[in-house]
């Protein structure tokens, strides 16, 4: 798609943002009301490529002693039962700080988050992940893995014009109606298309 173009820069995600993992709390903390919470479970069951809000919440007093997500910053979910799963992440656009599980780790960065949030589901990526998968019972990825992820950054404008073409893509896969399972297939496959295709930049040789 962009090839031998010299404005595009390889960056690796430690290099443009700082990586942490969240920390520990567990299903019976979470509440109806209070601080945003992100589970790990909930981000391959309810959210999508972003959210404004989160399906839980805790308690002020426990959301005091761990760790938060910032507006903007990717939550990427690092432990899951496949290694071809895990590694995706859901972009934070919600105007409070969130908590982040422990099997999570939080991408504080100056790009476009839901650039970002996209690339984390190209099969490109999902390559460069399987080496640093640790396999068992559950599978995880960790931060150090994370962090050595290679993706392409044009300019910010540029970003947000791709993300907007794949925004459209994702909203036409996930609104179709249930009673239309060829069109939603074919709105999907057209979505995975545009995604690997738009999200793939030739390096420039050095």
């Amino acid at each position: 798609m962009f090839e031998g173009r010299s404005d595009v820069e390889w960056k690796k995600l430690g290099e443009i943002a700082s990586i942490k993992t969240g920390r520990r709390f567990v299903r019976t903390d979470i509440r109806e009301s209070g601080v945003p919470c992100f589970h790990y479970g909930d981000i391959y069951t309810y959210y999508g490529l972003t959210a404004t809000q989160t399906k839980g919440f805790l308690d002020a007093e426990l959301a005091k002693k761990l760790r938060f997500a910032q507006p903007n910053d990717v939550v990427v979910v690092c432990a899951g039962e496949n290694d071809m799963d895990i590694g995706v992440g859901v972009a934070w656009l919600g105007d409070k700080p969130a908590v982040v599980h422990d099997a999570c780790c939080i991408l504080h960065h100056n790009q476009n988050p839901r650039y970002i949030s996209h690339f984390l589901r190209t099969h490109n990526y999902h390559l460069q992940m399987k080496k640093y998968v640790k396999n068992g019972k559950i599978s995880s990825l960790p931060a150090s893995g994370l962090a050595e992820a290679l993706i392409p950054l044009p300019s910010l404008d540029e970003q947000e014009k791709i993300a907007s073409i794949l925004d459209r893509f994702d909203t036409l896969t996930n609104d179709l109606v249930a009673g239309l399972p060829a069109e939603i297939e074919k709105r999907r496959q057209q979505y995975e298309y545009y995604r690997d295709k738009l999200l793939t930049f030739k390096r420039k040789e050095a």
